[in-house]
């Protein structure tokens, strides 16, 4: 599949600094049609087909899941068209970082693809938007955990040192108390295990969701509205927010044992989670109209099997994917530090530091769908259409050459401008509405 890179594309700039030498690496003479026809010039890793597109949808497969009821709400039955539209933005620019990090085979993460297209600027903002979307999202896991265990147990009351903190603030703090210990380990590896359990919670809160209104009397009654244009830009926003995987993108690309199959795990990822995303907006939507919550499981009534097996599973896959979001964070910033500071207690003090960092915001900033929604629309679209339209245009030269492809990366790109200006605009609006 060639991707309209000139017969005489080469890249010769500086890539990135060997930390062991200090002296820039040369890419020599790559190109992605001569990578695309021998795949052997890329090292391979042993993930097989099935197992990264298991890993795939649990990159995919997320909280999102939980607020795109509430964005359909917004946006009316129409705005499920936009759904796809960004589905197919985001599947597409997935495509451009795969091509991109063809032209060099050394090219592993997200931020190197950046460095390659801009230099040392490119990699740094890319590197932000990343480790800014990681540490919101971490956040949205406190703020989800306090407002379903507040749903479930609504008089509980925390007492420590003479002040007394209820509702939602004082299950913020004691799950941040029980996640503490997973963040403070060094070897995460138990806990990806346990966070690949996030594809199955899924799949166990749409059946759930289900069978509360097919079987518990809930029913499906909500006609909702057509088209409410007020609140197109937030449910814009919790779309994108639902298809943010694209750094992690390049880990599964070279994990791979075929990596010339990674199209096909891209496309199979995408239809599966957009299917998902359809499925509970609809469903969620047809049984609360305009009365659903930013959350879905809010709405569910406690008393039902059904609703709990969708809250507790709610519950419980966030806790175990805190500790993987700040990691990545963590280690940047230890990066960042001199030699001499890198130990056990100053990286035991970052992780702790970290943590109280997103309760003070998640305390400060309690509106789920509002964090959401700017996380969408300024991180996720940035990182997932913008800067991938641009990194590609740059790497292969094609913003030089008129043709289809450049209109298509050009629309896709003005399409997430667009999502950020308004989206971002609108989100900030509600945050300080709220506060």
């Amino acid at each position: 599949m060639g991707v309209g890179v000139d017969d005489g594309f080469s890249l010769t700039t500086p890539l990135m600094l060997d930390e062991e030498q200090h002296r820039p690496f040369v890419v020599k003479d790559v190109r992605v049609e001569d990578v695309e026809a021998n795949p052997y010039l890329r090292s391979t890793g042993t993930a097989t087909f099935f197992k990264t597109c298991f890993n795939g949808l649990n990159a995919l497969s997320g909280v999102g899941i939980l607020s795109v009821p509430y964005a359909l709400s917004e946006g009316g039955w129409l705005s499920l068209i936009l759904l796809f539209l960004i589905a197919a933005a985001t599947f597409y620019t997935a495509l451009l970082i795969r091509r991109c990090m063809d032209v060099d085979k050394r090219i592993t993460t997200y931020p190197e693809v950046g460095e390659l297209a801009f230099g040392y600027k490119g990699r740094m903002v890319i590197s932000i938007f990343m480790y800014t979307e990681l540490y919101l999202v971490a956040t949205g896991f406190l703020i989800l955990e306090g407002d379903n265990l507040y749903n479930l147990f609504p008089n509980m009351v925390l007492e420590a040192a003479g002040l007394r903190i209820g509702g939602r603030e004082s299950f913020i703090i004691l799950v941040a108390l029980i996640i503490l210990p997973s963040v403070l380990l060094d070897n995460l590896s138990i806990l990806s295990y346990v966070s690949a359990t996030g594809v199955l919670a899924s799949f166990i809160i749409i059946g759930a969701v289900f069978w509360t209104g097919a079987v518990d009397e809930v029913g499906f009654h909500g006609k909702g509205r057509l088209l409410n244009l007020s609140g197109i830009p937030t449910a814009v926003s919790l779309y994108a927010f639902c298809y943010c995987a694209h750094p992690v993108f390049p880990t599964l690309y070279t994990s791979m044992r075929h990596q010339h199959q990674f199209s096909k795990v891209l496309l199979f990822c995408f239809v599966v989670c957009t299917m998902s995303y359809a499925s509970m907006a609809i469903l969620g939507y047809l049984m609360y109209g305009s009365d659903i919550s930013s959350q879905v499981t809010l709405n569910l009534p406690t008393g039902k099997l059904s609703s709990k097996i969708a809250i507790y599973t709610t519950l419980v896959n966030p806790i175990t994917k805190y500790a993987l979001m700040i990691t990545p964070i963590v280690s940047a910033i230890e990066n960042w530090l001199p030699c001499h500071y890198k130990n056990k207690l100053i990286s035991l003090l970052i992780r702790s530091l970290l943590l109280i960092s997103t309760v003070i915001v998640a305390l400060t900033v309690p509106f789920f769908e509002s964090l959401m929604a700017l996380v969408g629309a300024f991180l996720s679209a940035s990182a997932s259409i913008i800067l991938p339209c641009l990194c590609y245009l740059k790497i292969s030269g094609n913003y030089r050459r008129w043709g289809t492809e450049l209109v298509i990366v050009v629309g896709i790109m003005l399409m997430g401008v667009l999502v950020v200006v308004v989206g971002t605009y609108t989100s900030l609006l509600e945050i300080v509405g709220h506060l």
